[in-house]
């Protein structure tokens, strides 16, 4: 049996997403027909049925489910390939790095300067983006590494911790609780963090895991002054890193700790299996200057508050 092909692989996707031959067909920006040839062409290939085909809908068949997740991961794999061999075939080639402004607990500066006299090093091109966007950049190919904070999809991904370091609050200057100089998430409760969650659920199952440090949902364009000026005006109150707070010191905002609040985890990571002499300069830089930064504590480097 020959092997399956890209575009075969990308006109199925398009098909079990949307469950419809016409959106699907939309989509792909071709004619429906050549696309219903091209499904039952690769069914009669594989000698199984992927769809369950009526009048009224397209329904995935087990096989056709466990295609889907392969297929994914697949084409996944081929935009990575193609999108590091562009980039490495480039007449000055760069090392991508992604991570989100100011997330770097004021670490990249001395990173870089660290990295820049390796004899592997390449110019660093940064990949900016929200919270969320860094693991998957490395995954479809658009960066090499990635310096983000925990916690983040690990798959495909090797990575290792460069820094633990307290959060804080950040609320309201004339809030009642702005009056305490430590404060427990029970004292939250009831509050809404920038995604919509409830202050007091941090860490819970029922919330999730970093909250406060996630973009809105619907508005993952908002910067740090649109949040900063939400909790100026108490609409929403924040979790944010010790590092980020230091560096945004505004007198209608005030910073508190609170005692049961879990830490902020930075991490470096990387692709799994990465062979590239640049990114693992990268890495040792980046976890030597972490270290050469913050005392180290179970193994660690980890600021204090």
């Amino acid at each position: 049996m020959s092997d399956l092909e890209v575009r075969q692989l990308r006109y199925f996707v398009a098909v079990a997403e949307e469950l419809h031959f016409g959106r699907a067909a939309d989509r792909l920006g071709m004619a429906q027909p050549p696309l219903s040839r091209a499904i039952r062409t690769l069914e009669r290939h594989l000698d199984v049925r992927l769809l369950e085909r009526t009048t009224r809908r397209v329904e995935l068949t087990p096989a056709g489910e466990a295609l889907l997740r392969d297929a994914r991961t697949a084409l996944d794999a081929v935009a990575a390939a193609d999108r590091r061999a562009r980039n490495a075939g480039r007449p000055a080639p760069s090392l991508r790095l992604a991570l989100k402004a100011d997330y770097d607990a004021g670490l990249l500066p001395l990173i870089l300067a660290a990295y820049q006299p390796h004899e592997a090093a390449l110019p660093v091109e940064l990949t900016l983006g929200g919270r969320g966007d860094q693991d998957p950049a490395l995954r479809d190919g658009r960066a090499d590494v990635a310096i983000l904070p925990a916690p983040f999809d690990r798959h495909g991904l090797d990575s290792e911790p460069l820094l633990t370091e307290p959060r804080l609050v950040a609320m309201a200057a004339g809030d009642p609780l702005a009056a305490r100089a430590s404060l427990r998430l029970a004292d939250l409760a009831g509050r809404s963090l920038p995604d919509g969650t409830f202050a007091d659920m941090e860490g819970r199952p029922s919330g999730r895991e970093g909250a406060g440090m996630s973009p809105p949902r619907g508005a993952r364009s908002w910067d740090l002054a649109q949040i900063f000026n939400l909790v100026e005006l108490g609409d929403i109150i924040w979790f944010l890193p010790v590092s980020l707070a230091r560096r945004y010191p505004r007198p209608g905002i005030a910073y508190r700790t609170v005692a049961d609040l879990a830490p902020s985890e930075l991490h470096i990571a990387w692709p799994r299996d990465c062979r590239s002499r640049p990114v693992a300069a990268f890495v040792d830089a980046a976890m030597t200057v972490a270290a050469a930064s913050f005392p180290r504590i179970d193994g660690r480097p980890r600021m204090t508050g």
